[in-house]
């Protein structure tokens, strides 16, 4: 994405506003016509703690971990300094599994029959069903962090990005207190650490990392709501 806000010190957004960016939006279309990538850029005043925000709609599971895929890729290429946060949906629904996952727990025609697609990530971490939520995903170098090197503290650090706008929305969120832990679940969301974001004590978004070439991709999934009975259908797990 070859959209680049004004650069201010660290950790400061800029002064962009929402007109310029709008200006800067056109300006990427016009050059791009075939761009499947950027489609809208939310209001910045709504995100401060972001210098680019893209939706990119609904897209299989394949085609959103390539999008993602590919956005690392460009800004490992470009050597692009601006974080880039994206908001985006699925259709089918779909199982994530993490990089290393075994997928040996999944009864995949029980899968097809509910039309539930399923993916490998660039991330690792346990599985998760996309299906009532949004996913987000963070890509920036780890100079763009205060806490870059080190990999627990950026995760805080970046979902403390996601705790400050849902704020804005009147929805506090707050960072688990628990330390990570080792167990035999293979969904994500019952497993809680330090690093996940928790409404009212209990765990709404789950989120994995990836680190490539100095860069960092975060992604996650941020929980609207769930079916109890296809996920112990799906997990074998309460």
């Amino acid at each position: 994405v070859d959209i680049v806000l004004p650069q201010g010190p660290k950790g400061d957004p800029g002064q962009a506003d929402e007109e310029q960016v709008h200006s800067l939006v056109q300006e990427y279309l016009a050059q791009n016509p075939d761009s499947g990538y950027l489609t809208q850029i939310l209001p910045l005043k709504e995100f401060p703690d972001y210098k680019i925000v893209m939706t990119t709609g609904t897209y299989t599971g394949q085609e959103n971990m390539q999008i993602d895929s590919d956005l690392l890729d460009e800004a490992i290429e470009n050597q692009n300094q601006e974080p880039v946060f994206r908001l985006y949906a699925w259709k089918p629904r779909c199982i994530s599994l993490g990089r290393n996952q075994k997928d040996d727990f999944l009864d995949y025609e029980f899968l097809k029959s509910k039309n539930i697609d399923v993916v490998k990530r660039l991330t690792g971490g346990r599985a998760l069903l996309h299906d009532n939520e949004i996913t987000y995903s963070y890509i920036c170098p780890i100079s763009a962090l205060k806490n870059g090197g080190n990999v627990t503290e950026s995760y805080k650090e970046i979902c403390q990005y996601l705790i400050n706008s849902f704020q804005k929305l009147g929805i506090e969120l707050t960072l688990g207190n628990e330390k990570g832990i080792h167990t035999k679940f293979d969904y994500c969301m019952l497993i809680s650490t330090g690093a996940d974001v928790c409404y009212q004590g209990k765990k709404i978004i789950g989120s994995a990392q990836y680190r490539k070439q100095g860069y960092i991709l975060q992604h996650g999934g941020i929980l609207f709501g769930y079916d109890k009975e296809l996920l112990e259908s799906l997990f074998h797990e309460e």
